[in-house]
């Protein structure tokens, strides 16, 4: 891998964790981050960092270039979710705090990107890639979630824009249902149940795996900007998840949006 180097964002548990690792089994120096991190994913670097603190990304970011002097890829990931946020209230019936995901999950995404920028270009290659969802453009959680969503697959359209020939790509890849610790927890006692849900889910890891291939995609460059469906990606590459399992895709939940050509600065 000569030695390639990524940031994962959010990477303590769940999707962020399953992506370090892949990346990590692909042969990525990957830095992991995690507001309570207390063990490096397997071959990554564990980081503590609230990316609600803009300084504590920028030292992350110094560090990275200290110790490494380049940066390859960057995942944003990191997001705050709560456990309400399933609950089938209305948004003025749920917390305030809900909101909290359009700060570490939107903004969090555009401040690590604004401090990974200069140290991609100076590579003359790299990715940005952003974890989403199908909710970006269904009612899917509230809107506070399909806020975030939506605001992260348009910041890698326009990204893309301010990047076009520095060799810099960016992507928005939407999950399936993870099988997270927390969803296997869930179906503790009732195997058969959990392997029903499998079927239709995919492993952390998977997304990992798409994103080292769409990085090594000599035609990355003509995808940037692009909102993928992540099991469509993985068709495009012969990915398979775990056990050769071909995870579906949730088009049917609604299509990513294509971003206007027009550009206006």
């Amino acid at each position: 891998m000569d030695g390639r180097v990524a940031v994962v964002t959010g990477a303590s548990r769940g999707a962020g964790r399953g992506i370090a690792a892949a990346l990590a089994d692909r042969g990525w120096r990957v830095y992991a981050t995690g507001r309570t991190i207390t063990d490096s994913p397997p071959g990554g670097v564990a980081v503590r960092v609230d990316h609600a603190d803009d300084d504590a990304v920028g030292e992350l970011f110094e560090r990275v270039r200290s110790e490494e002097g380049r940066l390859d890829l960057l995942v944003n990931n990191a997001a705050v979710i709560s456990d309400e946020l399933v609950s089938p209230k209305p948004f003025w019936e749920k917390s305030l705090a809900l909101s909290d995901v359009l700060d570490v999950g939107l903004r969090s995404s555009y401040v690590a990107s604004w401090y990974a920028a200069p140290l991609l270009v100076s590579r003359g290659r790299g990715l940005i890639a952003f974890t989403s969802s199908p909710g970006s453009v269904c009612y899917m959680h509230g809107p506070a979630y399909g806020a975030q969503k939506a605001g992260v697959d348009k910041m890698v359209a326009d990204m893309a824009v301010d990047f076009r020939g520095t060799g810099v790509a960016t992507a928005s890849i939407w999950m399936g249902i993870l099988l997270t610790e927390r969803l296997r927890g869930a179906f503790a006692g009732n195997p058969e149940a959990l392997a029903k849900t499998a079927e239709h889910a995919e492993t952390p890891e998977f997304t990992g795996y798409l994103i080292d291939a769409l990085y090594n995609d000599p035609e990355l460059a003509d995808l940037s900007g692009r909102t993928f469906v992540g099991a469509e990606l993985a068709e495009r590459y012969g990915i398979t998840d775990e056990g050769g399992r071909r995870p579906p895709s949730h088009r049917h939940l609604g299509a990513p949006r294509e971003p206007s050509t027009v550009v206006i600065r």
